[in-house]
């Protein structure tokens, strides 16, 4: 009970630093919150965080920032079936490797998301949408560091 509640209170402060206002040009940057959380919590514990916990969180991300239901969803269980597939190897690389392999799987999460933005009309008109793939891929050590301490601080099995 008590690890569902610290992860979902990770979660929830992924969403809301997904959310937060920022200045313009800084926000077209903004890292990829959520999908870095629930990779970490995918990664960590395989065996209580899953695809249902990424389609749950994709659904309030949608709810969140007003777009079409269902489409951070599929993006969120998307990262999430990447990293399960590849959590045992990930787990052994250094930090520093981790983060080159967040590096495709947030990228291809962004295109998958660029894609369904073109299908609904809302294609943004420069390459600037893949920059939160970059700055995630390079605030993953202090995001994957965070969620160990908080892990091992609570006892989290």
């Amino acid at each position: 009970m008590r690890t569902s509640l610290i992860i979902g209170l990770t979660i929830l402060v992924a969403l809301l630093l997904s959310v937060m206002p920022m200045p313009s040009p800084i926000d077209q940057a903004r890292p990829m919150w959520l999908a870095m959380v629930l990779a970490y919590w995918v990664m960590a514990m395989p065996h209580r965080v899953g695809l249902l916990t990424a389609w749950v969180a994709g659904l309030a991300s949608d709810v969140l920032y007003g777009q079409l239901l269902g489409q951070h969803a599929l993006v969120m269980t998307l990262v999430a079936w990447m990293v399960l597939l590849l959590h045992q190897r990930i787990r052994r690389f250094p930090i520093w490797q981790q983060s080159m392999v967040m590096l495709p799987v947030l990228g291809i999460a962004q295109m998958l998301l660029l894609w369904l933005n073109s299908l609904a009309g809302n294609r943004p008109p420069t390459l600037l949408f893949l920059l939160p793939v970059v700055v995630s891929a390079l605030l993953w050590p202090w995001v994957f560091s965070v969620l160990r301490v908080v892990r091992r601080r609570f006892h989290l099995l």
